[in-house]
């Protein structure tokens, strides 16, 4: 197991990285057994209570099967892992994944309008003049990353709006996975954040209480942008193939 000895000593954080690493990208298949405590402080450079910690962690997003007097096995992360995967399985190795940045964009564009249509039915006169201001933030700026900030700070307020702790949590993880890559995809998300009539309409639904039309107003503002990168991410895909 190609792990790497650890310089920061008693910080479990690292420990459960490379330790979730290594499942991660296959090099500890489902139903392989964990090296004993003992033998991962040997090979990370820590202490025991340390990798114990670690483990704990995994064991508690249910990524290893814990049998006490037994060995520790690890679990499919396909099967057992949660939303808060996604910013380690987006970028494995250093490269992107395009199968899992399609993953994203294909649910943000199914859920989004969703939860638009919530917030519309739940949000009130209030989140109306929230939203304008965000959208008037929006348009006082040309610079890319400032707007995708912008947008999710619109979406940020939509989901509230949705009183939906699942669409909460996986807005939460959508963006940690997203915000890493805000410069690189600046070229690529202007042809969303920069249309802000679309948000303009999106919010006068929202503030009219209208559901159906902030839901196909939120596909208006949410697919150009996704069409595009859905592309791109087929084209990369198609180059690398042999």
């Amino acid at each position: 197991m190609p792990l790497q000895p650890v310089t920061r000593r008693s910080v479990p954080d690292e420990v459960f990285d490379q330790v979730l690493a290594e499942v991660v990208d296959g090099e500890i298949e489902a139903g392989e057994a964990l090296p004993s405590e003992r033998r991962l402080a040997e090979v990370l450079g820590v202490s025991r209570p340390a990798v114990r910690e670690a483990l704990q962690r995994m064991a508690q997003t249910r990524l290893l099967d814990v049998r006490h007097g037994g060995a520790t096995t690890v679990r499919d992360f396909r099967r057992f892992g949660g939303l808060d995967l996604l910013p380690r399985l987006l970028v494995r190795k250093g490269d992107l994944d395009p199968a899992v940045a399609r993953s994203i964009l294909e649910a943000r564009l199914v859920v989004g309008p969703g939860v638009a249509a919530l917030a519309a039915e739940r949000g009130g006169p209030a989140l109306e003049a929230l939203l304008t201001g965000t959208v008037d933030a929006l348009g006082a700026t040309n610079d890319g990353v400032e707007q995708q900030l912008h947008a999710l700070t619109f979406w940020d307020q939509v989901v509230d709006a949705a009183d939906s702790m699942v669409f909460r949590l996986m807005f939460n993880s959508l963006r940690a996975a997203y915000e890493p890559a805000l410069v690189a995809l600046a070229p690529l998300m202007a042809e969303e954040v920069g249309q802000v009539g679309a948000y303009r309409l999106l919010t006068s639904a929202i503030g009219a209480g209208d559901p159906e039309t902030a839901r196909a107003a939120a596909d208006r503002v949410l697919r150009p942008a996704t069409t595009s990168l859905l592309t791109a991410l087929a084209a990369l895909t198609s180059e690398e193939s042999p």
